[in-house]
């Protein structure tokens, strides 16, 4: 599976990235939603875990600016957030989300489980 993560919390994008090619993954990292839309565009990743809250561009603005390009494809996409309160499930699914994890992370294998699942 390829996977996606963009987070601008460097330690988050680690732990995540270790998780999932520990299980044998094909992992890109990106530092905000302006390098992580590039990456998405070339890599065409099966899953994207994006933060809400970053500089410049927002997760949520990020899907807005790519919705027909997440319309025409097979992506899940799983958002991550410390801000629970930041996020609105009905507004999120219309654009393409498929799960919304609140962070801290209870265990960090519980994301790669969840992801899996979702790809199948």
């Amino acid at each position: 599976m390829k996977v996606l993560i963009v987070d601008d919390e460097s330690s988050v994008r680690r732990a995540l990235q270790r998780a999932f090619t520990s299980k044998g993954h094909d992992v890109e990292v990106a530092i905000d939603a302006i390098e992580g839309e590039k990456i998405w565009r070339d890599s065409l990743p099966d899953i994207v875990i994006l933060d809400v809250l970053m500089p410049k561009l927002t997760g949520p603005q990020l899907l807005e600016k790519l919705k027909d390009f997440i319309s025409s494809s097979p992506v899940k996409i799983i958002l991550i957030s410390a801000y629970s309160g930041e996020f609105d499930t009905k507004q999120s699914q219309s654009k393409g989300v498929n799960l919304f994890i609140e962070k801290p992370f209870e265990n960090i294998f519980s994301v790669v489980d969840k992801a899996e699942e979702l790809a199948r």
